[in-house]
């Protein structure tokens, strides 16, 4: 028998079990279509972290107080002071002790001093509190990645000038805040110099006027430093330099390090690392759902081949042969796979799409969704190996049966 004419039996049984067989490529569906949303989410997610810790150079080191103060998946985080080795009865912080200490090092190109917090911002009679960043202005511009897009950023003259984020200039406010506007923060008057090319509510100002805004800030204490190095190839050695001579300033050991130092490259080591262990974990449970339509697919064939013993019987008794029974089984259970596969990757994509919305935006898939063309074929390929899989037992049987007990077959 013609592998065409085979189809078209298989075509055939499909249509002639309309609500069976769809009923079972919905379970393909929904397994598809979870998989397919899910694969969308987590290749979003990887970009826009790649993005993210792309921009901000594989030549910045961030030092920090507090062992355990780092970055965690979802940004800063950890206790200031933690630390399970490295915790002291007094909090650690970053002076210009350890500033000396870092200028003694040749392999550091610019070192920034920072400090930041939560201020109260007022313009044209609205108000909203953002965060606000206090930085060494003479250096900024030469380590921040983040670009302009109106005016200029900060100069080492500058005193009563703020550089704000894109958002906060076009659409926080009821009015959009241009360049040479006036800001009020914490009743002290600024003005915009620059606006930068992102999508914060930030604002950025000369650390010495920072400390007279920000509430609970000591003159001469950092919340963090920001260094560039000079040769980015060189950055574990330069880290471990860097950590040597700042255990050495600040009499501590390996066990009582009270200082983290990070690097945007280990960041995305770690949260690429950490996506992908959710990822997987998130796959897994959708596979769930193509094992059951597999079931599915098991059992509608199955039923199939009951029904048509007497037809078995029939074409074998005109010369059709096992393996052309065989084929025409699996081909059944192979056009289901492939039907539902194809719908599910339709409904995963459509799911991927509304997931922001539906989730409100939230951080983690702030970056949007990707739907690749890999996880269309992919989720297509094993739908279909699922639906052939879970039809070979059936059309085994099927092709096994004798044609004279088929033809008696009631």
């Amino acid at each position: 028998m013609k592998f065409t004419k085979c189809l078209k039996h298989a075509f055939e049984m499909v249509l002639h079990s309309k609500i069976r067989s769809w009923l079972t490529i919905l379970g393909i569906v929904i397994g598809v279509a979870a998989v397919v949303a899910i694969m969308s989410i987590g290749s979003g997610m990887q970009q826009a972290v790649n993005s993210q810790l792309g921009g901000l150079g594989g030549d910045i080191l961030t030092l920090s107080a507090g062992y355990s103060r780092g970055f965690t998946m979802f940004g800063p985080g950890g206790e200031r002071g933690g630390g399970s080795q490295g915790a002291t009865e007094e909090e650690p912080e970053l002076t210009n002790l350890d500033m000396q200490a870092l200028k003694g090092i040749p392999d550091l190109a610019y070192i920034d001093t920072q400090i930041s917090g939560n201020v109260k911002v007022s313009y044209l009679g609205k108000s909203g509190t953002v965060s606000l960043t206090g930085v060494d202005q003479a250096v900024w511009s030469k380590i921040t990645t983040s670009e302009i897009s109106e005016g200029r950023m900060l100069d080492s003259a500058d005193q009563n000038v703020v550089v704000i984020g894109g958002r906060l200039a076009e659409s926080y406010f009821s009015k959009p805040v241009g360049i040479n506007q006036m800001l009020t923060i914490e009743e002290n008057v600024f003005r915009v110099v620059g606006i930068l090319d992102d999508q914060s509510n930030s604002i950025y100002m000369p650390i010495s006027m920072a400390y007279q805004v920000i509430d609970d800030k000591e003159n001469g204490v950092y919340d963090r430093i920001v260094i560039k190095i000079k040769d980015e190839d060189k950055l574990d050695e330069v880290i471990n330099k860097t950590e040597k001579k700042l255990m050495m300033v600040r009499h501590v050991t390996t066990k009582t390090k009270d200082f983290s130092i990070t690097s945007s490259k280990q960041m995305q080591a770690t949260r690429s690392e950490m996506m992908s262990s959710m990822n997987n974990f998130l796959l897994a449970i959708a596979a769930v759902s193509l094992i059951v339509g597999a079931v599915g697919i098991a059992n509608t064939m199955f039923t199939s081949v009951l029904e048509k013993t007497k037809e078995i019987g029939i074409m074998k008794a005109i010369g059709a042969k096992n393996r052309d029974i065989m084929l025409i089984f699996i081909l059944n259970a192979a056009l289901i796979g492939l039907v539902g596969g194809f719908l599910g990757a339709v409904f995963g994509t459509l799911l991927s799409s509304a997931l922001p919305a539906l989730m409100g935006e939230t951080s983690m898939i702030r970056g949007g969704t990707f739907v690749s063309l890999n996880s269309i074929v992919i989720s297509l390929s094993v739908s279909v190996v699922i639906g052939i899989l879970a039809g070979l037992i059936p059309a085994y049987q099927g092709s096994k049966l004798k044609p004279v007990d088929a033809l008696r077959y009631e």
